[in-house]
């Protein structure tokens, strides 16, 4: 790098490095730092020495020493630092939290004569953003803070260019790292200097663990499936393309993990569940992302009745895990995932918000009032796709509280089956919650050939213009034709799930590196 492209910071630190280097310290040195203390435990399980009798006959603390406190060895960056001639306070940074470290130069050179370590390495050439290891012993200062007593410094690993440390003054903050862009761009930075970033990913964690937990409980087996997939099945939406060159032939990220797994129905797994990436060469916004984590659940013998009422229970176990509570604050808004839920069919919610009876229309008088609503270039568009887009804009974003949509028209739903009582409407329901769809599930379509005639409806859909219609998987057809016992499935969006239960605005807060634009 030109030297000239650095920054005045930045000089200075590259010069702390080979400081530390002639005086034959390793900025960056390979053995193992054997740590056995975090900041977060140290606090939580320290225990006040016994207080003794001064000469005056006060009571006062036991001053602390090597030999009656607990001896540690912690790490992490040096986020603060505070010299006061031969003493010196550091906040220390470790996976956890932060700890005050207390040093002295008499403690670090027991050698009056090698006043060095002190002097030169910590006072001179340590800077903000460094990796230290400390070991020493346990106090509480006299302003009453749990501390460390260093007794050795270790020099981990030279941070060359400056954080962002962000200060407070009259509670008021400077130098705040708070440009979206950045952070997102920047996630490293974002998570060591904005607190409360690394707790969204840390409960974002418990949210899969949970799951995986309840499906574990249940018998039920994780799997995996191909992410690369000759045919883009299993959901309406336009894949990414790519070439394998060995095989000479166009290949998709998949946009949906179902097909697959209902092969694995087929071949006699009680349950499968997979948690994984799913890709779509869709729009960006505050609640879509290209790519995205999704899971899906299939399980034998079951409907979408049992489905909404196991949905119901995960996500009410899964709030308590994560917040304590199933209320959640988003924004001005309180939502609560206490089970049950209501339950309302698509076409009593559009006739509820519009007062549109769709159930008894043709397609040309919905595409007709569709238009009437704001729903734009419906031409290509049939009568499913309408319905769906007239729920989008007048149903959708009404729905705060975990709401369960039910009975959507068989236009809309390819691979569900037919309902059992409602002519020209299917088993599946989506669960809504702060006016956006959380999970889609089904009753599967388990007869092979109500499954080709609905792949044909979306072939001809094709024709018409729509570029996010099914294409004929035979190979799943002939899934089918082996037989596929009676079956319920659902898809729960993962990062929707992680913006809910962390009260987030946008999903880019909650995928730790979201997909950007170039940097120019």
């Amino acid at each position: 790098m030109n030297i000239l492209e650095l920054s005045e910071q930045e000089i200075v630190r590259r010069n702390n490095l080979q400081q530390l280097r002639d005086l034959g310290i390793d900025p960056y040195p390979a053995a193992e730092y054997p740590t056995d203390a975090f900041s977060t435990e140290i606090k939580e399980n320290f225990v006040d020495l016994p207080t003794i009798k001064n000469e005056e006959g006060e009571e006062v603390p036991t001053p602390a020493t090597p030999e009656n406190s607990r001896m540690v060895c912690v790490a992490g960056r040096i986020m603060s630092k505070r010299v006061q001639g031969k003493a010196a306070f550091v906040e220390l940074l470790d996976s956890k939290g932060r700890i005050q470290v207390y040093i002295t130069r008499d403690a670090l050179c027991p050698n009056p004569e090698d006043t060095t370590l002190y002097n030169v390495v910590f006072k001179k050439c340590l800077d903000l953003g460094d990796f230290i290891g400390i070991k020493g012993y346990v106090f509480r200062t006299q302003t009453g803070e749990i501390s460390v007593h260093a007794e050795e410094l270790t020099v981990l690993a030279k941070s060359i260019k400056p954080l962002p440390i962000v200060k407070y003054k009259d509670g008021v903050a400077y130098d705040a790292f708070e440009d979206p862009e950045l952070r997102y761009r920047q996630r490293y930075v974002d998570l060591v200097v904005n607190e409360g970033v690394k707790d969204t990913f840390l409960k974002r964690a418990t949210i899969v663990r949970t799951m995986r937990q309840v499906f574990d409980e249940a018998g039920y087996t994780e799997v995996e499936t191909p992410i690369l997939q000759q045919i883009a099945g299993g959901a309406s939406a336009r894949p990414f393309i790519t070439h394998h060159n060995t095989l000479d032939v166009d290949m998709y990220l998949r946009i949906a993990t179902e097909l697959y797994l209902k092969r694995l129905i087929v071949g006699g797994f009680e349950g499968v569940y997979e948690i994984g990436r799913n890709f779509r060469n869709e729009g960006m916004d505050r609640s879509h992302n290209p790519e995205f984590t999704c899971m899906e659940l299939y399980v034998q013998y079951k409907d979408y009745n049992w489905m909404m009422t196991f949905t119901e229970q995960l996500l009410e176990k899964i709030a308590i895990a994560v917040n304590g509570t199933t209320k959640v604050q988003i924004g001005d808004k309180e939502i609560d995932f206490k089970a049950p839920y209501r339950r309302l069919p698509i076409l009593e919610a559009i006739q509820e918000k519009t007062g549109l009876d769709l159930s008894t229309m043709s397609e040309e008088e919905i595409r007709v009032e569709a238009k009437k609503l704001g729903v734009e270039d419906t031409e290509h568009m049939g009568k499913g796709k309408l319905i769906d887009e007239i729920f989008g804009e007048t149903c959708e974003g009404t729905f705060i509280q975990p709401t369960f949509i039910t009975d959507y028209p068989v236009e809309m739903s390819p691979l569900t089956k037919m309902h059992r009582s409602k002519p020209g409407l299917t088993e599946r329901f989506e669960l809504m919650v702060n006016g956006k769809e959380l999970a889609n599930a089904y009753s599967e379509l388990n007869d092979p050939i109500d499954q080709y005639n609905r792949f044909v409806e979306q072939m001809k859909l094709a024709d018409k213009g729509d570029d996010e219609a099914m294409v004929i998987d035979h190979d799943f057809m002939r899934a089918l034709e082996y037989g596929m016992p009676p079956t319920s499935g659902i898809g729960i969006g993962i990062d929707r799930l992680a913006i809910l239960m962390t009260g987030q605005p946008t999903i880019q807060e909650v995928l730790l590196f979201p997909t950007m634009k170039p940097e120019a």
